[in-house]
């Protein structure tokens, strides 16, 4: 009798420690995946073959009214490391590109979750794009020419980034600045190589599955942020995926980029981490309808990138930011759920945080809500009440479950009508939509509830004033914000 208590309390205490250990995490963000672009969340208008991101959401938990933190991808990227609105920052509109990537927009002072997860013990690397700026010094610290004119030039093997990735955060780094320079590859803080663009998506599956076999002979759990470049332009899906959708190479691009994401899981499972690992699977923005050949895909293949949803890429529309989100967390998340609320991909830090039982500090995560209660029960309530999107002219939106009001009078990004051609069809200043009835956005109802849209500004004020959108004391926004924009701004965003 003695014994078989003995041997229960042991087992009991062995799974109690696993229990209690911390797990692994796995953030993939994809570049440019439309929310649509998964079958599993178009069944009918979704064409082409994700088999892999199927499974994992039969696995895990599919956010249905999930967005990313602005229409276009250095202000969602930072979102995401930070927990913090990027319209926060300097970064009013666009993505950093040419020389303003000689300042990081991520400054050093301010806390990202692998500088967070550091603390508790977290081995942390990132693989993939960065876009959110950092320096090129060439051998003699000074810097690196990258662009000649339009023209990209360097920088040179051997150039070094003293203030990239592992600055903030990152132990380890492997990967590419943005598209326009993806030649360049960068490891940890230095250039060590040229690499055609072809080769990149495979790359970083090599890179990440590697990390995952090192990792886990580890007894610190890892934060692993792997941020993919497809289906983003260059569209070039590698020779064996070339032909394998029958609708173009952006479909044979989002195809391999399942296959990759696969690659990824598998590497979980062989190396016996995947019970203890919370898997993210999420995407920048929404799909680009220049670069993906949207209107071709649609009438000619039945395919949407942004299912039924208004806009792309770049658009304060939904199909600009509601982004596939899917998470998996074996014994906690339950399989094959669906959550309807809304979310937003700032809420990493938070979710993080509670998982990992870090206390933030006042100014950190400063938009950031844990949906840690949803992932264990999908009815459980939310105090993420009010999402604030931000288009790539820089124009803002403010949504709640209900209503969704749209400071600009057209898509504020590339679609027609732009905010100019709203203009000139006289189109109201304003857009107001009832998201329960109407989540296409097709009857703007600004002028029959006045009191909502009063209300909605007034909460949006609020937000941009108080420096956060959580509980909390005030903060102080880098630059003044602005969310009355009347004039047609331009972007020199790459399609």
């Amino acid at each position: 009798m003695r014994i078989s208590k003995l041997v229960l309390a042991l087992t009991l205490f062995v799974s109690c420690a696993y229990a209690q250990q911390k797990p692994n995490i796995v953030y993939i963000i994809c570049d440019d995946l439309g929310y649509g672009d998964i079958q599993a969340l178009n069944p009918e208008k979704g064409k082409i073959l994700t088999p892999e991101v199927d499974a994992l959401s039969k696995e895990g938990m599919t956010f249905t009214d999930a967005h990313s933190a602005s229409a276009v991808c250095t202000p969602s990227r930072y979102a995401v490391l930070t927990g913090r609105y990027a319209w926060r920052s300097r970064l009013q509109q666009g993505v950093l590109s040419g020389g303003e990537e000689l300042d990081p927009l991520i400054t050093d002072d301010i806390l990202t979750v692998p500088k967070m997860l550091k603390q508790v013990g977290y081995n942390t690397t990132a693989i993939g794009k960065w876009h959110l700026g950092f320096q090129f010094l060439d051998e003699h610290g000074n810097p690196a020419e990258v662009y000649d004119g339009k023209k990209v030039i360097g920088p040179a093997i051997g150039s070094t980034v003293p203030d990239g990735p592992i600055t903030r955060g990152f132990d380890s780094y492997i990967g590419f600045h943005h598209s326009r320079v993806m030649k360049t590859v960068i490891k940890d803080d230095k250039v060590i190589d040229k690499m055609e663009p072809i080769k990149m998506l495979q790359f970083l599956g090599d890179h990440a599955t590697e990390y995952i076999a090192k990792e886990a002979g580890d007894d610190a759990p890892f934060f692993m942020y792997l941020a993919l470049n497809s289906p983003h332009s260059p569209v070039v899906p590698s020779e064996a995926w070339q032909g394998k959708s029958g609708m173009g190479a952006y479909a044979d691009f989002v195809m391999e980029t399942d296959y990759v994401v696969g690659r990824v899981l598998k590497a979980l499972e062989e190396n016996g981490v995947a019970d203890n690992t919370i898997v993210f699977f999420t995407s920048d923005n929404g799909c680009s309808a220049p670069v993906s050949k949207a209107g071709q895909l649609e009438k000619e293949f039945g395919h949407y990138p942004s299912a039924n949803f208004r806009g792309y890429k770049s658009d304060i529309w939904e199909g600009g930011h509601r982004i596939p989100f899917i998470v998996r967390w074996p014994g906690v998340v339950e399989a094959n759920s669906e959550n309807d609320k809304l979310i937003c991909q700032t809420s990493l830090m938070a979710t993080c945080a509670e998982i990992t039982g870090v206390e933030l500090p006042e100014n950190a995560g400063v938009d950031s809500y844990s949906i840690l209660p949803m992932l264990k029960n999908k009815n459980a309530k939310t105090d993420h009440k009010l999402v604030v999107h931000h288009s790539i002219h820089g124009k803002f939106s403010i949504r709640n479950k209900t209503w969704k009001l749209e400071l600009t009078p057209g898509s504020g990004g590339w679609t027609n009508p732009t905010d100019k051609r709203a203009r000139e069809l006289n189109l109201p200043e304003i857009q107001l939509y009832n998201m329960e009835k109407d989540p296409e956005e097709t009857t703007n109802v600004y002028d029959k509830y006045p009191r909502v849209v009063k209300k909605l500004t007034k909460e949006l004020t609020e937000i941009v004033e108080k420096g956060r959108t959580t509980c909390g004391a005030s903060q102080t926004n880098d630059v003044q914000v602005d969310i009355f924009k009347t004039a047609s701004a331009t972007s020199s965003d790459e399609h």
